[in-house]
């Protein structure tokens, strides 16, 4: 008889081999990390060769100027290990130096939300605690697609296109590099960034000067950026400059050299939770990754398996638990360093199970933070004002209201990571260009493993070329994270002089008895986490394959506090891809949620790398863009 076995659905194989997987959202970074495995390197040498060449070849979605979240294992270690590569506010930035300005909310773009860049500190402090390869090696392929060029990815290409009013008219060292001979690059077009290239050599060229020595080259070229001629020229431009930003008027930036010498990167311990017989390793409360894991522990006391993946009853639990868990995290999260933040309380057992009774059967239209250890959760008060407008707009009854676009009298350009278009209508669809013709920015992600069993997720994000103007003499713009702290005085996120920004950048890596069984990631903003945790219960729970779990259906809640500028809200608010069908999104519809459908291939750009348990390794990429690949053998 012939196998009448349902096959599973993927759009490209699960690859699966034994000496290496990389997976990226670009197929060049994909290919440059698998390189470095093929001539020795490790999964930590390959990740900052990949991660650099996405800071040339994505820089819509992430630069040299951005932050690196990294989260890691070690082979046989058992311990997920974090690197912190999220840059501090400057040491001008004081609540009332924005309220000096007259701006009570930080914008998105120019250089007043600039903070220290932590991206090339994060790569050298990784390079030098787990790689094995020297400064140039790593840096070899981002030099050679940044001098030579590379073929500009059509989504870049149409963001250039949409701020290139911007860039004539406000950010000229913008338009010096992005748009050559006056017009914005074609699509596929041979892209140069000199500028970019040029640093990246002088960087190498540092720590080659410092002699055979691995880890003084290393520590020459982190010197050389945060000590030298970067932190040199980035001092100079911002304090000299002033620029048109998403307030309507222009403004110069409070990054000095001294904010870039004094910092450093930082290796902390995982979060974690339990969820399948697997540890779930997450960053801490500077990065959203603990509402993961907050949603998981209230999940985990649910029968899952009474569900189906795709189903309305699995979509509705998951949007309500993700409603709670978002809530926490704006009510309770920010640089622990500067805020007491209750995470032992908020990922227990006690505080989930009172959470996950608040679940009901049809969708809740309030934010309901909680009150671990009996404190009283406090919210902005332009939160709270921008959710009475809404119930007003909606009438408490009808559908949400749309999120707003800030309107700031110039030309509409990105704010930072957003939304995911709601007009995309295929696996080619980009992210991060709205069908409303908005530019948004968005993320990058990469995850590796090697044949020892090492394994590194990492979400570079931040430096976008539509956010904030180029440094002329670098070539690369700086981080506008600053718009994700508070004016108002009080909450865990309020801007605070070295404190880190709490941001949505969010890699992930399972652990299995001890041993890192898998990574992986998505850009997406607030639906970082959103996206990754039906990836994860359709692999764990429902035993899908990494592939086939990436390519099912998905969905994600707006009714949470945007992360950027402009702040806003959509109660009840959830956008699902059309393939989950028409009976499930009325059954949603019926329950109360404001439904907004998407294109069939719109929401998430996973990637994900492991090791199975016969010791095998694979890696699977999203469709989703046509640009992340899997690569590996």
């Amino acid at each position: 008889m012939p196998d009448v076995t349902p096959q599973p659905f993927t759009t490209r194989p699960e690859l699966v081999g034994t000496v290496g997987m990389v997976a990226s959202t670009h197929w060049l970074a994909s290919q440059s990390g698998m390189a470095l495995l093929e001539a020795g390197g490790n999964a930590f040498d390959a990740a900052v060769a990949a991660g650099l060449v996405l800071h040339v070849v994505e820089p819509h979605l992430n630069g040299l100027g951005g932050d690196v979240p990294v989260i890691g294992c070690t082979a046989g270690s058992g311990e997920p290990f974090v690197l912190s590569g999220q840059g501090t506010a400057p040491a001008l930035a004081t609540p009332e130096a924005f309220e000096d300005l007259g701006v009570d909310l930080i914008p998105g773009t120019g250089l007043l939300p600039a903070v220290v860049p932590g991206a090339f500190g994060t790569w050298m402090d990784l390079l030098a605690r787990y790689g094995t390869k020297h400064v140039r090696d790593v840096l070899a392929p981002a030099i050679g697609y940044a001098l030579d060029g590379h073929p500009l990815l059509p989504q870049a290409a149409a963001t250039i296109a949409r701020v290139a009013d911007l860039f004539t008219e406000h950010w000229p060292t913008s338009s010096a590099v992005y748009l050559p001979d006056g017009h914005a690059p074609a699509p596929t077009e041979r892209f140069r960034n000199v500028a970019l290239g040029r640093t990246l050599e002088r960087l190498a060229a540092a720590a080659d000067a410092a002699g055979p020595d691995r880890e003084a080259g290393i520590e020459a070229a982190r010197a050389a950026f945060y000590e030298g001629f970067v932190a040199e020229e980035v001092d100079r431009f911002v304090r000299t400059t002033s620029v048109m930003d998403a307030t309507g008027r222009p403004h110069a930036g409070l990054l000095r050299y001294d904010d870039l010498a004094g910092w450093r990167v930082r290796e902390e311990r995982a979060a974690t939770a339990e969820l399948a017989g697997r540890t779930i390793a997450k960053t801490g409360p500077w990065g959203q990754g603990p509402a993961l894991l907050q949603q998981l522990t209230v999940l985990a006391g649910m029968d899952l398996a009474d569900t189906r993946p795709g189903s309305a009853e699995l979509v509705h639990t998951v949007v309500e638990s993700a409603k709670l868990a978002y809530a926490d995290r704006d009510a309770w999260y920010g640089d622990p360093d500067h805020t007491d933040v209750p995470l032992a309380t908020l990922l227990s057992g006690p505080y989930a199970d009172a959470r996950r009774r608040l679940i009901g059967s049809d969708a809740s239209d309030e934010l309901r933070p909680g009150s671990p250890d009996g404190r009283e959760p406090r919210l902005p008060a332009r939160v709270l004002a921008e959710v009475e407008r809404s119930r007003a707009a909606a009438g408490d009854t009808g559908p949400a209201p749309r999120r707003r676009t800030a309107g700031t009298g110039e030309p509409t350009f990105a704010l930072g990571e957003d939304a995911p278009s709601s007009g995309a209508t295929g696996p080619g669809t980009d992210p991060a260009v709205a069908g409303d013709g908005l530019t948004r920015g968005d993320t990058c992600h990469l995850d590796v493993v090697d044949r020892y069993g090492n394994v590194v997720s990492v979400t570079p994000s931040g430096g976008w070329l539509q956010s904030s103007p180029v440094v002329p003499a670098l070539g690369f713009a700086l981080p506008t994270r600053a718009q994700m702290f508070w004016v108002e005085r009080g909450l865990p996120s309020s801007i605070t002089p070295g404190a880190r920004p709490r941001t949505t950048l969010s890699p992930t890596l399972v652990l299995r008895d001890g041993v890192a069984e898998l990574a992986c990631g998505t850009p997406g903003g607030d639906q970082q986490d959103q996206w990754q945790l039906p990836f994860l219960l359709r692999h764990l729970v429902y035993g899908m394959g990494i592939q086939e779990a990436i390519d099912a259906p998905t969905w994600h809640t707006t009714h949470l506090v945007s992360s950027f500028d402009p702040r806003d809200i959509e109660l009840r608010g959830l956008h699902a891809e059309e393939r989950l069908g028409p009976d499930v999104l009325a059954e949603l519809r019926r329950r109360g949620h404001a439904v907004t459908v998407t294109g069939p291939w719109s929401l998430g750009r996973l990637s994900a790398v492991g090791t199975r348990p016969d010791g095998m390794l694979r890696g699977a990429a999203t469709p989703r863009g046509i640009q992340a690949y899997a690569v590996g053998r």
